[in-house]
């Protein structure tokens, strides 16, 4: 199965858009944990916005099981 991570990148740009403007972005992920690693990195990245994991039916990863598996405390 292919996990998709989907996020709104807002570092400096170097082309000629206006500076912080958003970029849509999507990375992919042979497996869960892959996906996840890379979606906790994400959260913790400033620059990052938005970010969307979903499997291969398109449905997204959400909910306690998800805040569980990324290490985040429920609350």
């Amino acid at each position: 199965m292919t996990y998709r991570i989907s996020y709104i990148d807002t570092s400096p740009q170097t082309d000629d858009r206006a500076p912080f403007e958003g970029r849509a972005r999507d990375e992919f992920f042979p497996t869960e944990p892959a996906a996840l690693a890379r979606a906790r990195e994400l959260l913790e990245d400033v620059h990052c916005h938005s970010i969307v994991v979903t499997d291969d039916s398109g449905e997204p990863l959400r909910g306690v099981r998800l805040q569980l598996k990324l290490g985040m405390a429920v609350e």
